[in-house]
């Protein structure tokens, strides 16, 4: 299992379309992946999951990843929300 705590910079957190594109990312993945927030879980292959935890800029956030891909998956997705305007 690979975890990374990350802070959320873009400018609308992770709403809509960068959720989407966190979400399509995720997707490519073999490893079980999830993000937590605030004290709770939802699985990053599911747009609905991500969108419930309401993650705003400047957040806390922790990706866990366990499977095959599971370090690169982290550090793909990592990359991914560094990026995100």
């Amino acid at each position: 299992m690979v975890e990374r705590e990350l802070v959320v910079n873009a400018s609308t957190g992770l709403h809509a379309r960068p959720a989407t594109l966190l979400v399509k990312k995720a997707s490519s993945f073999k490893s079980d992946l999830s993000i937590e927030f605030n004290g709770k879980k939802a699985n990053i292959k599911s747009l609905i999951g991500v969108l419930s935890l309401g993650v705003v800029k400047g957040a806390n956030i922790k990706l866990v990843a366990s499977g095959d891909d599971e370090t690169l998956a982290v550090e793909e997705l990592a990359k991914l929300i560094n990026t995100l305007e």
